[in-house]
């Protein structure tokens, strides 16, 4: 059975959004971040961060890697493309919600919802703000005509993005500008699988 570190609170969710859409028998174990440095947990991810997945003898960190490795070997005719140049699609927009998106998304949850306000920069939240309209726009053209960002079925490349822009309703963020985006957003956020871990430890 695989087994997965971290607490639903984290970028663990991402992770047991993608081992409930798969389907695949689980144990949780909803460690919180502040235990993530104990020595039993260095001795599976030696960064000392959640998640970390254990599957079959394979440890595996990196909320992203686990999730491109679950659907490598689980999704086979489900999440993951059959052929190269949709597998490329998934890396592509994999990578771009964690460089293009997470740190603009991060510096605004900072500085809006995190910090105490004597600590928040509204100065650093407006620049994210602004940082964000280039990303938001290639996502918006590439939505154009399709359901999702490989076409018409709901693949890990959807997973991984929308996991990312989570943050971004409780942020109260403005998507009037990119209709396509929004759309698609409520539409992966609602389905049942990451509803479900939404109410998870």
């Amino acid at each position: 059975m695989a087994k997965l570190h971290g607490t639903s609170r984290s970028r663990s969710a991402r992770s047991l959004w993608a081992l409930e859409e798969l389907g695949v028998n689980y144990e949780h174990n909803p460690m919180p971040t502040t235990e993530a440095k104990s020595a039993a947990h260095l001795k599976l991810n030696p960064n000392g961060h959640v998640p970390v997945l254990e599957d079959d003898g394979v440890t595996v960190w990196e909320s992203m890697a686990i999730n491109l490795y679950l659907a490598d070997k689980y999704g086979k005719g489900s999440l993951w493309p059959s052929d190269p140049a949709g597998r490329a699609d998934v890396y592509k927009w994999s990578f771009f919600a964690m460089t293009e998106v997470e740190p603009h998304l991060i510096t605004l949850l900072r500085n809006r919802v995190m910090n105490a306000p004597d600590q928040r920069d509204e100065k650093a939240a407006l620049a994210a703000i602004e940082a964000l309209k280039a990303p938001m726009n290639a996502l918006e053209e590439s939505l154009k005509g399709k359901e999702y960002l490989l076409g018409k079925n709901f693949t890990i490349a959807d997973l991984n993005v929308a996991a990312v822009m989570s943050w971004i309703p409780m942020m109260k963020l403005d998507l009037s500008a990119w209709p396509n985006v929004s759309a698609w957003l409520q539409k992966c956020l609602g389905r049942e699988a990451n509803k479900k871990v939404r109410g998870l430890k």
